[in-house]
C-alpha cells in the first residue's frame, strides 16, 4: 500500500460471478472512500474441483487458499469472501479485518415445477452439496432423494432447468445480489432451515501485520453483523467446524439481545436433529464468542458429535 492520502488497493477474488459482484461492490466502496482499486481474479481449488463434495476434498478452504497466498507474497492487499466459505480457524498471520452488513441470511427454494418443498411428490430428487441443507431437508422431508449439486450458481441453476432435479436449495443473498431474485420460488423461515455460520455476510480478509488497512477498513465494518457471526463461527468452531459438519447456526439481535440457534444432524443416522438455543447481551464480539461457546456445549450434551 502505498503512503499517499488515496491509496491503491488491490482486491483478490475469485472469479465466479457472485464473488465478483461481492468484489466489485467493495471495490465501489473504497472508491468512494478515495482509494484507487483494482481486482486480482482468480480460479481456486474448490472452483476446480466440481465432481465430489467439499467435504471429501478438504472443505472450504479450498476456496480461500489461492487468495491468501496472493496476500502473504504482496501481490494483493484483501481479499473479499462469503463468510460462509471461510474457515473458522484462519491460519495464522491472516485475520477479518471486517464484516460487512449482512443481506438476507436464509436458504431459498427453487424449481421450475414445485411452488414449495411441500408440494414435492414422495420421492423425488432435490440438490445441495450441503451437509447442513441435506439434514435439514431430511429432517423435514425424509422421503425425499438428496442428491449432491456442485458449481457455481449458474451451473447449478443450469442443471436444475435441465431436469436434473425437481428442486435445488441455494442462499437467497447469492440470488439477491445477481438479481436473480425472480429465481426464487419460496424463502425458508429460519425455523424451518436454520441458516449456516456467516450465510448472507461478506468478510474482509487481510495479513495480521496490515494495520493500516485494519483502519482503512474500519468504516466497512457492520457492528451488529459482525456480532451475530461472531457467535455462529463460535459454534462451528468448537463443534470442529468445516463443511463436513452437518451444521446450522443462526443468530439475531433484538432488544440489545443477541439470541443464538444451532442445530446438528447425522447425515447417516436417524433423521431427527440436535437443536440447543440461549441468549446474552450482545455488548460485544467476546460476549457473541463466549454464548456460541455455550451453544455448541449444549449441542454436546444434546447428542451432537
Amino acid at each position: 500500500m502505498t503512503e499517499s492520502k488515496h491509496p491503491h488497493i488491490v482486491i483478490a477474488t475469485r472469479e465466479s460471478r457472485l464473488a465478483l459482484w461481492q468484489a466489485e461492490h467493495v471495490k465501489s466502496l473504497l472508491e468512494a472512500m478515495g482509494c484507487s482499486v483494482q481486482l486480482l481474479g482468480m480460479t481456486t481449488q474448490g472452483d476446480q474441483i466440481l465432481d465430489r463434495s467439499l467435504s471429501k476434498v478438504g472443505g472450504k478452504g479450498l476456496f480461500v487458499k489461492e487468495l491468501e497466498v496472493a496476500l502473504h507474497e504482496g501481490r494483493a492487499d484483501i481479499a473479499v469472501h462469503s463468510l460462509k466459505d471461510v474457515p473458522m480457524d484462519m491460519p495464522e498471520g491472516f485475520e477479518l479485518a471486517c464484516v460487512m452488513e449482512r443481506e438476507d441470511p436464509r436458504d431459498a427454494w427453487v424449481s421450475s415445477q414445485y411452488a414449495r418443498l411441500e408440494d414435492l411428490p414422495q420421492g423425488a430428487v432435490v440438490g445441495t452439496s450441503s451437509l447442513r441443507r441435506t439434514v435439514l431437508l431430511r429432517a423435514l422431508r425424509p422421503d425425499l432423494k438428496i442428491e449432491p449439486l456442485r458449481g457455481n450458481l449458474d451451473t447449478r441453476l443450469r442443471k436444475l432447468d435441465e431436469g436434473q432435479y425437481a428442486g435445488i436449495v441455494l442462499a437467497a443473498a447469492g440470488l439477491k445480489r445477481l438479481e436473480m431474485s425472480e429465481r426464487i420460488r419460496h424463502i425458508f423461515e429460519t425455523d424451518q432451515m436454520l441458516p449456516a455460520a456467516g450465510q448472507g455476510a461478506l468478510g474482509i480478509e487481510i495479513r495480521s501485520d496490515r494495520a493500516d488497512l485494519r483502519a482503512l477498513l474500519a468504516p466497512l465494518a457492520d457492528a451488529p453483523s459482525w456480532r451475530r457471526v461472531a457467535a455462529e463461527r463460535a459454534v462451528s468452531r468448537a463443534m470442529g467446524g468445516s463443511c463436513s459438519m452437518p451444521l446450522a447456526a443462526h443468530a439475531v439481535i433484538e432488544g440489545g439481545v443477541l439470541q443464538l440457534r444451532a442445530a446438528w444432524g447425522d447425515p447417516e443416522g436417524a433423521a431427527t436433529l440436535v437443536r440447543a438455543d440461549a441468549q446474552a447481551s450482545a455488548d460485544g464480539l467476546h460476549a457473541a464468542e463466549a454464548l456460541g461457546l455455550s451453544v455448541a456445549q449444549a449441542l454436546r450434551d444434546g447428542g451432537a458429535h
